[in-house]
């Protein structure tokens, strides 16, 4: 079994290719994708660390799988588990609100007891305000392919770097 579970929902399929380049980089023995839409509690709760992703859209929210799912996610256990995030925002568009649904995946698995992992410097963005920010970092890797996509794969093999034996562990 995979040890790591990495749940996304994505509207332009910008969360999916990084979360598609994750299983890749880290191993399918290792990873096991799903998708929110398709996903059900069992397959979150059977996992010891899990990645969770999500785009930021309108107003700082959740797209609508994330919507979706989020009441059964909530449900989930996850004391004892190892939880790391990704989001995508535009800090150019939407800089009053980048990637401001990384903070509601932040506060509903620490809700639910889980170790979160991969906080993300701030440096070398350009926002006026983020709700996912905490404590001066990201509560997770904050990507911008609409503004620094050339950022995007370094940034992704970097956070793993830092995350990844947490995550095996």
């Amino acid at each position: 079994m995979s040890k790591i579970g990495l749940f996304y929902g994505s509207e332009t399929g910008n969360t999916r290719k990084v979360a598609k380049s994750i299983v890749k980089k880290l191993g399918e023995d290792v990873v096991e994708l799903f998708n929110v839409s398709k996903a059900t509690a069992d397959d979150v709760a059977k996992f010891s660390s899990l990645i969770l992703a999500t785009p930021t859209l309108g107003d700082g929210e959740l797209v609508d799988s994330w919507k979706e799912f989020f009441p059964t996610f909530k449900g989930v256990d996850l004391s004892g588990k190892t939880v790391a995030i990704f989001g995508f925002g535009d800090q150019d568009a939407y800089g009053h609100e980048f990637c401001d649904a990384m903070i509601l995946l932040y506060d509903a698995a620490k809700a639910q007891g889980a170790t979160i992992i991969g906080s993300w410097p701030t440096d070398d963005y350009e926002f006026s305000k983020s709700k996912s920010v905490v404590d001066g970092e990201f509560v997770g890797l904050a990507l911008d392919n609409d503004n620094q996509k050339e950022q995007t794969e370094e940034r992704v093999d970097t956070w793993l770097d830092q995350i990844k034996s947490e995550l095996l562990a």
